[in-house]
């Protein structure tokens, strides 16, 4: 309650939060889950995400599409093909180890697209997850407008310019931190990513 008019993100595998977010925030990112399923080595119940969505999903809040990590690229394009939402209340996952042409394809098609962390770039915020970053970044820059990218995982990540983020940092730790909630997402907050991106000038090496 101390997080009133805020902005929420609620998953499915942890749904329990739902009605006081939904009627106390700004809006709400439904997240599939697929992060906790993966971890702990199960699958994303696709129909069981569908029916929770069904009574609530609508203008402010969206919904994650449900995503393969460390899939194929068939496999994440076939999740697309059976989503059932309007695109304006969706986003899809392009995942760090996919091709950039297909970021491309989904930035094209969707007015969000959401950034996933997996396989050699798990780590976010590491150094091959970074490199990775640059490259992606160094291509979108190119364009004369940037899209409407969710950094999943990468709230705090303010080296690139994500027009929004996740993180489950001030639902974990405001306790063992002995902070206010509030003051911490206020802290947080306060930092916003750059506004544009300069390429960076990475070389391959052979």
């Amino acid at each position: 309650m101390e997080m009133v008019g805020r902005h929420f993100c609620v998953s499915h595998a942890h749904p329990q939060d739902l009605k006081v977010c939904l009627k106390i925030g700004q809006s709400i990112m439904f997240d599939n889950g697929a992060f906790s399923a993966f971890t702990k080595g199960k699958p994303v119940r696709e129909q069981d995400y569908i029916d929770w969505l069904d009574p609530v999903l609508q203008h402010p809040h969206w919904a994650i599409i449900p995503d393969v990590i460390d899939g194929t690229l068939e496999q994440q394009k076939n999740g697309l093909e059976k989503w059932v939402y309007p695109k304006e209340l969706s986003a899809p996952v392009w995942h760090l180890g996919l091709p950039i042409d297909y970021l491309l394809e989904l930035i094209d098609e969707w007015p969000k697209v959401c950034l996933g962390s997996s396989g050699l770039f798990w780590n976010v915020g590491g150094p091959a997850w970074r490199r990775r970053m640059d490259e992606v970044f160094d291509v979108l820059c190119k364009r004369r407008f940037m899209p409407w990218l969710h950094g999943l995982r990468m709230l705090g990540q303010t080296d690139w310019p994500l027009a929004s983020a996740d993180s489950t940092n001030v639902a974990r730790n405001h306790a063992s931190r002995a902070e206010h909630p509030e003051i911490m997402a206020s802290r947080i907050d306060a930092i916003q990513p750059i506004a544009k991106h300069k390429p960076s000038g990475q070389q391959e090496l052979f």
